[in-house]
């Protein structure tokens, strides 16, 4: 891609790995609205997300998305990688997902970095390549398939801190027995943190929700058939089950190194 490569934007731990399968890490570190706390979470975020693909023997080029460069490249060059990996991030704007009005409460909307983001999405799934998208990532995975979003969550006690708490919280999810995201935590009650003001609401056609938190809020979503899997939560947040982490992070990982699914 000809998107800058993470290092290049002052952002250490972005080499590429060993020479395994190679992954596509997308995401935004300059975006609107950002404070220096949010941006040294989100690099915090990425960091671990990057060390773990690292650790399983995936090399990672993170492709930079943020408005201030000239230039994001061709989203579409996606599939010249094994995989793609969406971190989270600001708000999808709402248009995207057909809110035409105002919304409450949005943070950190860059819509260039969503149609980017979407396209690669699309480009990567009819090319047969593996995709795994956490908070923000998977809320495009959704909006991709043409699901809509909540753009905000009126009681949000279980999913996010409020004025003046930390933001993340340890939230409790149900997974769907027999559903690829089941097999992958070997799982289907678990602790998660989460830090979210928005969730999927309508799903988006042809991926079903695989778990929800405790007041129904969908908290990830999969393909039946293809390898796409959204979850709200935060995997690669230090404070969460590292096994977890490494249980998903190494399914996707095995799912790259494989020949691409057929079209």
């Amino acid at each position: 891609m000809t998107a800058p490569r993470a290092e290049g934007n002052g952002f250490p731990g972005a080499a590429p790995g060993s020479g395994g399968p190679r992954i596509a890490v997308l995401g935004s570190l300059d975006y609107p609205d950002l404070t220096d706390e949010d941006t040294a979470m989100i690099r915090r975020l990425a960091r671990t997300a990057l060390a773990t693909f690292r650790g399983l023997g995936a090399s990672c080029e993170f492709v930079e998305t943020s408005t201030p460069l000239k230039d994001l490249g061709d989203p579409e060059r996606v599939t010249e990688y094994d995989g793609l990996f969406l971190l989270g991030g600001g708000d999808v704007h709402p248009e995207l997902y057909g809110r035409g009005e105002a919304v409450p409460r949005t943070f950190g909307v860059d819509r260039r970095a969503d149609e980017f983001a979407l396209t690669a999405i699309r480009a990567a799934v009819d090319a047969g390549r593996p995709v795994l998208g956490v908070c923000r990532g998977s809320q495009l995975i959704n909006v991709a398939f043409g699901g809509t979003l909540i753009p905000d969550i009126e009681d949000h006690r279980l999913h996010r801190g409020g004025p003046g708490e930390p933001l993340f919280v340890d939230e409790k999810v149900t997974v769907t027995e027999g559903t690829r995201l089941a097999g992958l935590v070997r799982d289907t009650r678990l602790t998660v943190r989460s830090g979210h003001h928005q969730a999927v609401d309508r799903v988006g056609g042809e991926l079903v929700a695989v778990a929800r938190a405790d007041d129904g809020v969908v908290e990830a979503t999969e393909h039946p058939d293809k390898w796409v899997v959204g979850i709200q939560w935060h995997p690669e947040d230090p404070a969460g089950s590292q096994t977890h982490r490494l249980r998903l992070f190494e399914g996707f990982v095995a799912a790259c190194a494989q020949d691409p699914q057929p079209r």
